[in-house]
């Protein structure tokens, strides 16, 4: 009997619109209990190495350390100056709107979990970090700029980003690539490992890069919709 009424179920989901589906699966918390374990679970499958702990440096060091240590005259070019401590807050889980006015409205984010479209698809990207992740943040990490002009170019971001899930610290290497163009970024992605990302360009077999592409924007989906669309979070 539960059989058949789960077959009815889910044939009458069939026959609904994709929004309406959408929205009904995303009203169980089972299901998206289920969506943020399966985001865990990709984030330890697909390069992040656990480790006992992760080395923290005191003092002075060469190496920049978030948005209040930025002196930028000293460390960063005039390109990165107004971007940095923005992405800064971004992964360390405490980004305001005020932090993603550095991308144009049709900028785009890429990492091996996601691939978002539009500012509002990188807001939910990086505000569900707190549902994911106990602690997040950008702990080390260097600036390479690459200027066309005062305003455009390219900014490579080599770190070591930190994160806890259930209790066990983990630390990440990965280089950020951000295209600026006019003062806002238009593409930023997220090598894990500093590995180019998989698609259908750099896999061997493109079949398979598409459809790690269609995993991607499908797992964007359906945070953007579970994050409310983008939403900015209450002051």
């Amino acid at each position: 009997m539960e059989s058949f009424k789960l077959k009815l179920v889910c044939k009458g989901m069939l026959l609904m619109p994709p929004r309406t589906s959408l929205i009904l699966l995303l009203s169980q918390p089972k299901f998206r209990e289920l969506h943020f374990s399966t985001l865990k679970s990709m984030a330890e499958i697909t390069g992040i190495v656990e480790t006992s702990a992760r080395e923290k440096k005191q003092g002075d060091d060469s190496t920049a350390k978030g948005p209040k240590r930025i002196d930028c005259n000293k460390e960063l070019g005039a390109l990165s100056c107004n971007i940095i401590p923005h992405i800064l807050n971004i992964y360390g889980c405490s980004a305001t709107a005020r932090d993603f006015e550095i991308y144009a409205p049709n900028a785009t984010f890429e990492d091996p979990l996601m691939c978002a479209h539009g500012v509002k698809q990188i807001k939910s990207s990086f505000y569900s970090l707190p549902k994911i992740f106990s602690e997040s943040e950008i702990v080390e990490y260097s600036v390479q700029e690459n200027e066309n002009s005062p305003s455009s170019g390219e900014i490579l971001i080599d770190n070591k980003q930190h994160y806890k899930i259930m209790g066990k610290n983990i630390d990440l290497t990965s280089l950020i690539k951000l295209q600026v163009e006019q003062g806002k970024v238009i593409r930023h992605e997220d090598w894990w490992d500093k590995k180019p990302l998989w698609n259908r360009h750099t896999v061997g077999v493109p079949l398979v890069g598409r459809m790690v592409e269609g995993m991607r924007r499908c797992s964007m989906l359906l945070t953007h919709a579970m994050m409310c669309c983008g939403k900015d979070p209450n002051p």
